[in-house]
């Protein structure tokens, strides 16, 4: 079965490549054995491509054209079509997904017509060095969701038959070692595929602290991943300005909308920049916290001053800067916050909102 599906792609990409004009789906019927086969010629299909049978003639037999089955008996007809048009629709589907550009076009009659133009399907050069083919070999392996995984790899594969070297996997005898990026949040790929088409996207978002979801109206921008979290950066409709989401946060369904982008979409390093900002990593302050001893040894890694109250607590001085709030809220009662005041209170109005469920 593999290999009839096989060969029936290939027939189709060859028919498809090979053409000079649109080919309609009845055309292509007819000029595949594997489809003529499976379901025959179909209406008019056996006379040509662009013609159809002449008039008085399709029933001269006593035989529909559809099927070979006598007038009256065309019953098998209707279903032998939309088993067809399924096949067709898979089989185009197959060969998009494998990298083909099938374009369709609509004739001057309304019927459409499907090619595939060989230098829209032919690669450019090829002029990798064997150590920017291993990066791209390394890069291919980070992907852990299932749909960007198939992608990395496909792509690979045509660089290789296009003639990108191959490159000696510096990671293969280390499997224990094996670079990731994780990707377990149910909106990362229609965020993925909205940030791609300029699509705005509309999705429930439930801030630290708040007591329920609120709706966001987001054009999205970019997704960056920072320190093993997702981020979604964009422009927030509803408040008119630049917000970063987490995408752990977003609850329900992410659902796109055909609307167009009202504000110009920044460079990728301002947008990554925004996101080091509002995911904590730029620090303006200084912020002095006490923390239990025997915990929050992240927060003493990032400690610039600590010391040693006694009593079983530490007093801790770590960069303070946007989003430091949630992180301390995650170490709850083994953390406490001296100053500033502004943080404090940011931390205990998380702390009643989580309370409040």
């Amino acid at each position: 079965m593999a290999i009839a599906k096989a060969e029936r792609l290939m027939n189709l990409a060859l028919c498809l490549l090979g053409t000079r004009r649109p080919l309609s789906k009845r055309e292509l019927r007819g000029s595949i054995e594997a489809y003529l086969e499976a379901f025959g010629p179909g209406n008019a299909a056996a006379f040509g491509p662009g013609s159809a049978a002449p008039a008085g003639q399709a029933g001269e037999s006593g035989a529909d054209a559809v099927g070979g089955a006598a007038p009256g008996k065309r019953s098998g007809a209707g279903s032998s079509e939309d088993a067809f048009n399924r096949m067709f629709e898979r089989d185009k589907d197959d060969l998009r997904e494998l990298g083909l550009i099938i374009e369709t076009v609509e004739g001057i009659d309304g019927e459409i017509g499907y090619l595939a133009r060989r230098d829209s399907n032919r690669l450019p050069p090829i002029t990798l060095d064997v150590e920017e083919a291993a990066a791209l070999g390394l890069a291919a392996k980070v992907w852990q969701q299932a749909r960007l995984a198939g992608a990395a790899s496909g792509a690979l594969q045509k660089l290789r038959a296009a003639g990108m070297p191959l490159a000696e996997d510096a990671y293969e005898s280390q499997s224990a070692l094996e670079p990731r990026i994780p990707v377990h949040e149910a909106a990362f790929e229609p965020l993925m595929l909205a940030a791609r088409d300029r699509r705005t996207v509309v999705f429930d978002y439930h801030k630290a602290n708040a007591a329920r979801p609120e709706q966001r109206h987001v054009e999205p921008w970019i997704l960056e991943c920072w320190r093993g979290h997702w981020y979604l950066a964009g422009w927030d409709r509803d408040r008119g300005a630049e917000r970063v989401f987490r995408l752990s946060r977003i609850t329900g369904k992410v659902r796109s909308r055909a609307v167009p982008f009202t504000v110009p979409v920044p460079d990728h390093v301002t947008v990554r920049e925004t996101v080091e900002s509002w995911s904590g990593e730029t620090a303006t302050r200084t912020a002095r916290i006490t923390v239990r001893a025997g915990h929050g040894y992240p927060l003493r890694a990032r400690a610039t001053v600590t010391r040693d109250l006694g009593d079983g607590w530490d007093e801790l001085e770590i960069p303070y800067g946007h989003g430091l709030d949630a992180w301390l809220v995650e170490f709850g009662p083994d953390v406490k916050v001296l100053e500033p005041a502004e943080l404090r209170t940011d931390v205990l109005d998380r702390l009643r909102a989580v309370a409040k469920g």
